[in-house]
Order: C-alpha cells, then structure tokens, then sequence
C-alpha cells in the first residue's frame, strides 16, 4: 500500500541521517501533526478524526486507532528500527500508561502546525501544549522509573518532530489573516522561528538527539491535486516551491542549532524528493 511504501521510505531517509549518532535509543518522543498522530484526536473534541474505516484496514486487528493511514506511521517503523515496540502508543489515549510510554510516547495532534493559529483552525492541540504534555511526562516518567534512570532515558531518547504542512496548506493559504500579515517569505521566517524555539525549549529539558522533519511536495497531496481544476489536477507547483524553500530554512536552522546547543545532535529529515519520486513514478512502488 502506497502509505506503508512512504512509511518504510521516510524510516530509510530517517536512519541514513541518525546512522552516524551510532548510539543506542531507549525510546522515541513524538511531536507534530496527522503524519505522526497515533490517536490523541481521539481523545479531544475535533472533526479531525480517523478512528473509523478505511483508516486502520492494514493496522494489526485492523482496527482504526487514529492513526491518519491505513496501517502504522513512520514512527512507529522507526521504533520498531531501534529495537523498540513496533507501535508508539497516542500520550491521550486511555488503554495506555507510563509503562507503555517509558519506551515511546506521541503527543502529536491531527491539524496541528507551529503556528498557534494552525491549531485553532479544527481545535486541536497547539504545539505549546504538546510540550506541557512533554513535561508532564518527564514528571511521570521519573516517578515509574526514578530519577536518574529517567534522566537517562530522556537525554538518550530520540525526538521527532514532524509538522508545517497544516501551516501553509490549513491556515495561510485557507484564511485572510495570517496572508494579511505576512508575504509567504515572512511567514516561513515566522514559522522557522518558533522551529528554533521549540528545539531550544526540547534540549532546555533534556532532549540531545532531534530531527526536523521537513515538508513534503505539499502541492500533489491528494486534496491539493483534487481541487486544481483548471490545471487538470496536476500538483500545484506553488505549494511544491514553498514546500522546498522552507526545507532550505530548515536546513540552515538545523545547521545553527547544532553550532549552538553544545552536545546535540539535531538532523533534518527531509520527504520531500522521497515522496516526490513516488508522486512521479508510482509503478515502481506498486501503484498504477
């Protein structure tokens, strides 16, 4: 299936860049929006949801667990990678504990962006507030495995942050406000900077190992091709230039941090050529 393809393909691009930390990851931390959402939407009041059929037909039981795919998501591919469970449980989710999150835990909300604005836009959790989730955690954590091995495992743990397209796709391109206030250049440099911020606020509490995720070719998402009209649902190649030029933002914000932040180790991972190549030669991947 075309999701499990992207899923194997981002975990391939993701490794390939964490390879050369060549230490051992005693658990993943997720934040960001529906690409790594394991099912906290299922838990707050939005329309953004995907506990219902189709989504899950491929998951283990073929349950829909809120995961935005028909099966699992990159990070659950890339704690299965490091040895870890093949799953990273939803933090919101009620059939889970600290003992389940001591190895991976996701925080990540459907809809979200870096922009607080983004989150409004279908009420879900802003970015800020998955940090206080974060927080809360580390507290729980040290109170299931004490202090200093919990400190261990935080500064150890892999951090991934996965988000933006919500941004551009769900709040600049979709209402007046954010386009009134800022060109699409301002507006990368505003979303870049609270990028930074939060990589300052994760390795404030801990964190030594993050990776940025980059975006994809925003403009041949399904959506985006379906409501092109007048260019024969083809990719809006707008999106796509936007999509590359704040991956460069990153790269270079990626750069700085790591000059920075003394003993982190922060990558950027970038989808955006992995799945443009599947968008451009879908036979290869096993889709007509």
């Amino acid at each position: 299936m075309a999701y499990t393809h992207i899923s194997l393909l981002f975990l391939a691009n993701f490794l390939l860049q964490v390879a050369v930390a060549r230490a051992k990851v005693p658990a993943i931390i997720v934040f960001g929006d529906s690409s790594v959402d394991a099912g906290n939407n299922n838990q707050i009041s939005t329309i953004a949801k995907s506990n219902f059929e189709p989504y899950g037909r491929n998951f283990p039981g073929g349950r829909a667990t809120g995961r935005f795919s028909n099966g699992r998501i990159p990070t659950d591919f890339i704690s299965e990678a490091f040895g870890l469970k093949p799953t990273v449980p939803a933090y919101l989710d009620p059939m889970y504990s600290i003992k389940d999150f001591a190895t991976g835990v996701s925080f990540a909300s459907a809809g979200s962006g870096y922009d607080n604005a983004t989150s409004d836009v279908l009420s879900v959790i802003p970015l800020w507030k998955e940090l206080e989730y974060y927080k809360d955690y580390q507290t729980e954590l040290r109170a299931y495995l004490g202090v200093k091995k919990a400190n261990g495992v935080l500064s150890e743990a892999l951090y991934v942050m996965s988000l933006g397209t919500n941004d551009f796709l769900e709040n600049y391109y979709a209402f007046p406000n954010r386009s009134s206030q800022f060109t699409i250049k301002q507006y990368e440099d505003f979303l870049i900077g609270i990028a930074g911020n939060f990589v300052h606020q994760l390795y404030g509490l801990g964190a030594r190992k993050i990776s940025v995720g980059g975006l994809p070719p925003m403009g041949c998402m399904p959506l985006e091709r379906t409501t092109n009209f007048m260019n024969d649902a083809e990719c809006v190649e707008d999106y796509n230039n936007v999509a590359l030029d704040f991956n460069w933002k990153l790269k270079a914000l990626v750069m700085k941090l790591n000059k920075e932040l003394h003993g982190a180790k922060i990558v950027l991972s970038n989808p955006y050529y992995i799945l443009m190549n599947i968008v451009k030669r879908p036979s290869v991947f096993g889709e007509s």
